[in-house]
């Protein structure tokens, strides 16, 4: 009867044990869906992890979350990120999350025409990146002729698109997936290039960017890529305002003669061709109608002010143009919205919006 009893004992023990381990295993803290996000830091021990869950409620037992891992031998294979658990989830669901990295996304939209320092901001508003660091890689010289890039920093090649980053990428990763599906669009764009087009990657990416930063309307890319690439031809200055204002540190939204008048590499009022490298990060539509302008001999655009342009083959036409868009809409709404740019530089040489 004594053996008898003892094994009973273990029994009994042993039922409790395994009845008290499955309801660990398979019990969550709590019937809510409350969500608890946490960030899991590279090299961060699985200890102080399961410490960090207990903490927020994920889990009820540090210990025994740590004695499950090093049972199923997973301690070292925890993917580092951040995670949205509820606390409805039992602690064997939360462990295979970590251990399939299933971490946080986010959707991010990079606007086409963005230039460095507005994609910084944008995915530093979302916590994704410090601001500077992202800038900072950004410029690396060094860093943009590792991705490929003929140029002293990743301007113009940071693709505007949809993406999906996790929260603890590096700078330079970001950067990475960017660079990467700009290389792809523009090989899918390139195919384009006409027989003749005398333009480097680099001079097609910068062209790509100003006519970016000129057109309202998708529509009307290629016309406007027609313009600067016969004023070009016709070794006309491009005048084109936003490579202006790329030039100019801490511009504060006023276009003044002064600027215009102020010799940099990208004003295109003082200097013939292209500046010397991207003034923003150009779509597709815009990279398309860089490497394919349309055939019109178009050689000046005025604003509508509508989103669309009025564009001109002659100077006389452009003038009246002008008038009819900018200077006599200005009179009747009797607000100066725009000045000519033949006014701002009281010189002889023509504007073109």
């Amino acid at each position: 009867m004594k053996t008898e009893s003892i094994i009973l004992l273990i029994l009994t023990i042993v039922v409790l044990m395994v009845t008290h381990i499955y309801a660990f295993l398979y019990t969550p803290p709590s019937k809510e869906k409350s969500v608890r996000t946490i960030f899991i830091q590279q090299g961060a021990s699985f200890n102080t992890i399961a410490r960090e869950l207990e903490k927020d409620g994920v889990i009820t037992d540090a210990g025994k979350f740590s004695l499950l891992a090093k049972f199923e031998r997973v301690m070292t294979k925890i993917k580092a990120g951040e995670y949205e658990f509820t606390t409805a989830m039992p602690p064997t669901e939360v462990l295979d999350m970590m251990i399939e990295g299933q971490v946080k996304n986010y959707t991010v939209t990079i606007p086409e025409g963005y230039n460095i320092r507005e994609v910084a901001i944008l995915l530093s508003n979302i916590d994704l990146i410090e601001k500077d660091e992202f800038i900072a890689k950004a410029a690396d010289a060094v860093f943009a002729t590792s991705l490929g890039i003929d140029s002293n920093s990743v301007e113009g090649y940071l693709f505007p698109d949809t993406y999906r980053f996790t929260k603890g990428l590096s700078a330079e990763e970001i950067i990475r997936k960017m660079v990467q599906r700009f290389n792809q669009v523009y090989s899918e764009v390139s195919f384009k290039k006409p027989y003749g087009l005398k333009m480097s990657k680099r001079q097609i990416v910068t062209l790509a960017s100003i006519i970016e930063k000129e057109t309202g309307n998708v529509i009307e890319a290629p016309l406007i890529s027609a313009v600067f690439h016969n004023r070009i031809k016709k070794r006309m200055r491009l005048e084109s305002d936003p490579t202006v204002i790329y030039g100019i540190k801490g511009f504060n939204g006023n276009l003044t003669r002064k600027h215009l008048l102020t010799r940099t590499p990208y004003n295109t009022y003082q200097i013939y061709g292209l500046p010397p490298s991207p003034i923003a990060n150009p779509g597709r539509a815009s990279l398309e109608a860089a490497i394919a302008p349309s055939t019109d001999t178009y050689l000046f655009f005025v604003s509508k002010n509508d989103g669309s342009h009025n564009f001109s083959r002659t100077l006389q036409e452009h003038n009246r143009a002008v008038y009819q868009y900018q200077k006599k809409s200005n009179k009747n709404n009797k607000i100066v919205k725009s000045v000519s740019k033949r006014e701002l530089l009281n010189s002889p040489r023509s504007e073109r919006h």
